[in-house]
Formats: C-alpha cells, sequence, structure tokens
C-alpha cells in the first residue's frame, strides 16, 4: 500500500528514523555505562516499547497506569510508574498489576505509601517503591536528604511495601549531593538503596555521573537525540513523525487551510505548529479546531486542493495521544499500522 492511498489527516512513522533513534540511544547508553529504562509516555504503543526492550532497555517506564495496563497486556513485565497513586480505584488497579508483573512505583508522602501499604495488605501482595526527590523539577518529591530518610523509615515499618532505592527529576549535575546525603542516610540506617532511578532525555551522560543505576529517557523516540527546543530544530533526519493532510482550500493566495487542527496536531505553542516537509517556507500560523492555517505568501509553488502535505509535529507527544493509529512507512510505502493504545489513558 502506497501513503498516497491513506485516508487523511494520518498520522506516520517513519521507520527507518524510528529504528535509528532506538539504536542510537542504545548504544549511548551502553558506551557511557548506565543501564536505560525507556519512558513510554511519549509514543504509548507496545510495539515500539518492544523493539527498545529489544534493543537493549532493561525495562519501560509509564507514567500512568492506564499506561501500565497497556503495556502488561501486551506482555512487558518490567515497568516503573514514577507516579503518586492515590484512590482506591487506582490502588485496586496497582495491585492487580503487581499480580501479573514487576511493577515499580514512587511516593512522595507518607499519606500516598500508606494507602498503597493498606490496600497491598487486603489484596496479598508487596509492591516494591521507590522515593522520588525533588532535584529541579518543582513538581512532586521530597526536598531534603532528611525529609526523604523520614519516609524511608515510615515506609519499612509499612507492611506490603518493599523499599527498593529513589528516583529524581531530572538528571543533573547539581543533584548529586542531595542523592548522596540521601543515599547514606539510608544505607546507615540499613535501609535498601538497590535502585537510584534518573530521568530526562539528553542526561543520560548526568545519570551516569551522579550515580544512578538507571536512566530513564523517552521523548528522544520520536524527536531524535537532542529533544526538539524549536520549529526551527523539526528535522526528517531526526522526527519520526509526519502527520499526512490535505489541502481543502486555498481561497487565498497567500494562505492555504489543510484538514488538521488543534484536534489533530494539538494548538501547543509556540507557532509554527509544525514543519512542512515538501514546503518548509510555509508556516502553520494558526489552528481551528479542525482547520491548519498555513501561510504560504513565502512560497513560489501554486497550491491546490486536494494536494497531500506531510508535517512534521511540533509536540510529537502530545500529537500522538491525540490518534488511534499510528501508520509505519518506508519511504512511500505503508510497512505496518499500530494501535496507539496507551493513547487518552490519563487515570
Amino acid at each position: 500500500m502506497n501513503i498516497n492511498e491513506l485516508d487523511t489527516p494520518s498520522l506516520i512513522a517513519d521507520l527507518d528514523v524510528l529504528e535509528r533513534n532506538i539504536s542510537s540511544m542504545a548504544k549511548h547508553c551502553n558506551e557511557i555505562g548506565i543501564p536505560l529504562r525507556v519512558h513510554t509516555k511519549t509514543h504509548k504503543v507496545p510495539e515500539i516499547a518492544k523493539l527498545q526492550v529489544d534493543a537493549g532497555s532493561q525495562g519501560i517506564t509509564c507514567q500512568k497506569l492506564g499506561e501500565a495496563e497497556v503495556m502488561v497486556d501486551a506482555g512487558i513485565e518490567d515497568i516503573l510508574i514514577p507516579y503518586n497513586i492515590v484512590g482506591i480505584h487506582k490502588l485496586k488497579r496497582l495491585t492487580n498489576l503487581v499480580n501479573r508483573a514487576k511493577i515499580i512505583v514512587a511516593v512522595d508522602s507518607e499519606e500516598t505509601a500508606s494507602g498503597i501499604s493498606q490496600q497491598a495488605i487486603v489484596d496479598g501482595v508487596v509492591i516494591p517503591i521507590v522515593i522520588e526527590l525533588d532535584t529541579g523539577s518543582r513538581r512532586c518529591g521530597v526536598e531534603s536528604p532528611l525529609a526523604a530518610h523520614y519516609l524511608a523509615q515510615k515506609i519499612e515499618k509499612m507492611p506490603g511495601l518493599d523499599i527498593q532505592g529513589v528516583m529524581i527529576y531530572p538528571s543533573n549535575v547539581n543533584a548529586k549531593p542531595f542523592i548522596t546525603e540521601t543515599v547514606d542516610l539510608l544505607r546507615k540506617d540499613g535501609i535498601p538503596v538497590n535502585i537510584i532511578s534518573g530521568g530526562g532525555t539528553g542526561s543520560e551522560t548526568a545519570s551516569k555521573e551522579i550515580g544512578c543505576t538507571e536512566t530513564r529517557s523517552g521523548s528522544y523516540v520520536y524527536e531524535g537525540m537532542t529533544r526538539i527546543g524549536n520549529s526551527e530544530m523539526l528535522s526528517p533526519e531526526r522526527c519520526v513523525l509526519r502527520v499526512l493532510v490535505t489541502v481543502v482550500s486555498t481561497s487565498s493566495p497567500d494562505r492555504i487551510i489543510i484538514d488538521g487542527g488543534q484536534k489533530t496536531f494539538t494548538s501547543y505553542p509556540p507557532t509554527p505548529y509544525g514543519h512542512i516537509i515538501e514546503h518548509p517556507d510555509a508556516k502553520i500560523y494558526g489552528m481551528s479546531v479542525e482547520h491548519g492555517h498555513v501561510d504560504v505568501s513565502g512560497c513560489t509553488h501554486e497550491f491546490r486542493v486536494g494536494e497531500r502535505l506531510s508535517v512534521i509535529p511540533l509536540h510529537q507527544g502530545m500529537t500522538s495521544n491525540l490518534h488511534d493509529e499510528l501508520v509505519g512507512v518506508r519511504g512511500h510505502i505503508v510497512e505496518t499500522k499500530w494501535q496507539i493504545a496507551g493513547r487518552g489513558k490519563v487515570k
């Protein structure tokens, strides 16, 4: 099947670029000597996760329970969930997952840990736990080594929990004193630190330097070895995703309209919202819900209704969450179709 036979908008993955990105990161982590635990929240596709595991990842990371459930259903058996799991509905799902695969969960409070412990007791399971340290994200995580030590002491006394170490986000060299002091406090108290999990695409070397036992990287799979910072960096050589669209209006000489808008690309700033491969001088300057507004005043090409364009979306992870299916292509030939099974799994 040729890609020109696909209906639009269609989300397409360049398989050559995908395989190169997966291989490059695996090689990079192997060369610097740190185990890779890939993060799947960017692609949410079990088949891609399996390619990453086959390339050397020791397991995967899923941000939400729903994503982890999808991956366990697909046969992946080693998953870190770096998220505070709160509430009876989620806790029951967590213990069910623990019965099916190796699941490690992060916590940053006594309340969260206690809830997990209580459900683990009810369901007769033991859940591996890591304590999250806030090393700069200003999001989740305890904020001092003493706070980490206090929480670890509490977790040690909670039945159904098996403390395994700590996790951080992001990995940076400034975090080393925080990690070193925390690990020293825990180990002096006889508390295991088998895992020091670092995170962030592009911070693999920092993870190694500060003593992490693994590094979590995710966006590299679609965006190359360096996370995309702006639309000028979008490149077919490093970015996997394209959205195949059709020109549906050419009523103005300086503007065309494509059949993909906010529900296809997201409206994630800054503009332009993507890179049109065939005509880089055309700029997607605005989006309605179902219309993409493209400034073509800088182009010599005369666009026509029905013409197809391939667009590299600015935020590839958010765009993939809007689509049910990912079409894998080599050149212009459709090689495979994958369900984006983890899309919308925000619970």
